[in-house]
This record gives structure tokens, C-alpha cells and sequence, in this order.
């Protein structure tokens, strides 16, 4: 789409968008082409992105009839926080390039949802500008290459009544992300990124060096600077990218308080596991009531039932809230928030679950 027939973003929310697909469709209209490529495309050949929406559609919902429903509710309670309803934010960097408000405009639309609202490291928006009584934020951390860099913005994510810090290890490295090459995508030279560069600085490298394995992966975050921050700090540490049974015991033991279960929505690694299929795996070797998060490839409040039916305490959405974000700002992520969460009531309803702890694997069937 060229630059004079992007739409601009619309002031109220017209009637046609009904649902998260009618979001996408629209909200193409109001992005370049270039940032559209950007957030709908993910690495490689784009399996994943593709096998993570699939997933939910192999599973199968088994309702049951007749329950007295009158005292339900959507209500959540992780690492001591009770949430009006599991449908949290995923942290998205750059917003700006989707609307001239940015995580202004989405932590906004979350806090009057009710909506856990997790804000990126390259955020665009400084951290003090959320509202800082807000009760439903987490501090995503990015690595910042050493020790100081990161633990000085877990200072500022604590000074600012943020709940608990997220950080993201599936991502040592960039993945190959054919779409954005072919548009030679690049983020604007005057964005601003109040907490931290755009990139991490990379080592300087010597002859001979790897420019893989003694570049970006070895500023990478290892399991001892995870124990350091945890040491570091008194907010729950969370883990963003964990897939393997193995590293979720690992984290358990070293006193991470919860894990994110994602594939980055399919921009790292391509064809690897699905969330919705690692979250079975590793609900079976965590403790009962450690928890669970699942990002990735929800659209609907279908998904978010089959999600809590494997184990899941919450979701998040990335792309979807982006979309809203991108059509009509602080209302339109409102929205899609909106759309969601009713979806996910009805389907409660219509299973004959009055509360989230009444969801487990006899409402579904996965043969």
C-alpha cells in the first residue's frame, strides 16, 4: 500500500469489526506496507505462525449442560494477584510505528479492561508515564548484554510499581525473517527508545571470531545471570520462550515464580513446537500450581478456554491488540480486548464452567 492511501486511524470504531480477523483485514488499511510485513511475519518459511493458530483448531470442546452458573466469574489469581479476567498484553516493542500513542495508547486500553499489561523493553514510551497505580503491569526485560545495564532497569520497573518482570530468553539472536528483508524493513532513524538503544550493542569481534557464536551469543543471558537477577530482586522473575520440559524444571528449581510458554509468535526459531502442545508437556513436570502462561496464536475465546482446559493460569495476545492498536488507537485495542474477553464469557457459559478453576481436559477432546 503506498504511503497517500494508508488510512489514518479512525476516531470510533465502525460496525463492521466484529471479531480479531475483522481487526487484521482492517487494520492492513492503516499501515505501510513495510510495517505491515513486519508484524505479520515471522521467521523463515512462517510454519510456526501458522501451526500455532492450527493447534487450537485439533481441539475439540465437550460441553456440559445444566450447572447453575449464577455466581460465575472470569476472575484469576497469579503470584498472589487476583485479575479480573486471563486475557493479559504481550510486550510489543516499537508501537509507534502502529500509532502515533504508542504504549500509551495500549496501557491505557488495558487498565480500563482489566487487563495485565506487559510493557517492552524497547518500548517507546517511558516506563514513568504508565499510570503507576495501575495494579496490572509487568516489566518485560530484554538482556541488556551484562549485569548493571539489565538490573538497572529492573531499578526503574520497580521505582514505578510494576508487578513483576518478565524476561525473554528464546530470542539470543534475531530470526531469519525473510518477509522483513524483502521490504528492507527498518525502524524510523528518530524513534525514540527512552530505556535503551533499539539494538543491543554488539562485541567487538577479533579474527577469527565467530560472528554467531562470539557476537550476539555470547552477550546472550545464561542461567546464572537468571539466578543474579532473581537474587536482585524482590518482584517474581517470570521466563518469556520456554518450550522444553527440561528448562521448565530448571526454572522451578532455580526459583523462577512462572513461565511464559511461547515460540515468540513463530519470529525466532521456525517450526518449532507449538505453545499450545509445549504447555502439556510442561504442566506435567511443573508444580501444580506453578503458572502458566500461554502466548501465542489466540483469536478467539475458544482459544483461551482450550488454553486453560491444558493448563494455562492466563494468555496473552501480541498481534491481535496491535491490529486494534493500529486502526483506532487506545479504543480500538479496548476493543479487541473487548471482543475477546465476552467470547471467552459466553464460551464459559456455553461449556458449563462458572469459574476458571472448574476448566480442565474433561471439557475437550484431542483425538
Amino acid at each position: 500500500m503506498s504511503m497517500e492511501n494508508i488510512l489514518p486511524p479512525l476516531k470510533e470504531i465502525p460496525p463492521h469489526l466484529q471479531t480479531l480477523a475483522d481487526y487484521e483485514v482492517q487494520a492492513q488499511k492503516h499501515l505501510s506496507d513495510m510495517v505491515w510485513q513486519y508484524l505479520q511475519g515471522g521467521a523463515m518459511d512462517e510454519y510456526s505462525i501458522r501451526d500455532n493458530r492450527e493447534q487450537f483448531a485439533k481441539i475439540q470442546l465437550v460441553p456440559r449442560l445444566l450447572n447453575d452458573l449464577t455466581q460465575g466469574h472470569t476472575a484469576c489469581e497469579i503470584l498472589g494477584q487476583t485479575f479480573p479476567h486471563p486475557i493479559f498484553l504481550a510486550p510489543i516493542g516499537h508501537q509507534q510505528q502502529f500509532h502515533p500513542d504508542a504504549e500509551a495508547a495500549s496501557a491505557l486500553a488495558a487498565e480500563v479492561l482489566g487487563s495485565n499489561f506487559i510493557l517492552s523493553t524497547f518500548t517507546n514510551t517511558d516506563l514513568a508515564s504508565l499510570k503507576q497505580e495501575n495494579p496490572y503491569k509487568w516489566f518485560q526485560l530484554y538482556w541488556q548484554g551484562d549485569r548493571k545495564k539489565s538490573l538497572a532497569l529492573i531499578r526503574l520497573a520497580e521505582q514505578q510499581n510494576f508487578k513483576a518482570i518478565v524476561i525473554t530468553v528464546d530470542s539470543p539472536h534475531t530470526g531469519v525473517r525473510d518477509r522483513e528483508r524483502r521490504v528492507f524493513f527498518h525502524l524510523p532513524e528518530n524513534m525514540q527508545h527512552p530505556h535503551t538503544p533499539s539494538h543491543i550493542p554488539l562485541p567487538e569481534l577479533h579474527e577469527n571470531q565467530h560472528p554467531v557464536f562470539a557476537g550476539l551469543m555470547q552477550i546472550a543471558p545464561k542461567w546464572a545471570d537468571i539466578e543474579f537477577i532473581i537474587a536482585h530482586t524482590d518482584l517474581p522473575v517470570i521466563l518469556k520462550g520456554v518450550l522444553h520440559p527440561l528448562d521448565a524444571q530448571k526454572a522451578v528449581e532455580i526459583g523462577v515464580k512462572g513461565l511464559i510458554i511461547s515460540n515468540h509468535g513463530g519470529r525466532v526459531l521456525d517450526t518449532s513446537i507449538s505453545p499450545l502442545k509445549a504447555l502439556a508437556k510442561i504442566k506435567a513436570v511443573v508444580p501444580t500450581d506453578f503458572p502458566l502462561l500461554l502466548d501465542g496464536g489466540v483469536r478467539r475465546g475458544t482459544d483461551v478456554f482450550k488454553a486453560i482446559a491444558l493448563g494455562a493460569s492466563a494468555v496473552l495476545i501480541g498481534r491481535p491488540y496491535i491490529h486494534g492498536l493500529a486502526v483506532a488507537g487506545a479504543l480500538g485495542v479496548a476493543h479487541v480486548i473487548k471482543i475477546l474477553k465476552e467470547e471467552f464469557e459466553v464460551t464459559m457459559a456455553l461449556m458449563g464452567t462458572s469459574t476458571l478453576n472448574e476448566i480442565n481436559t474433561d471439557f475437550i477432546s484431542q483425538e
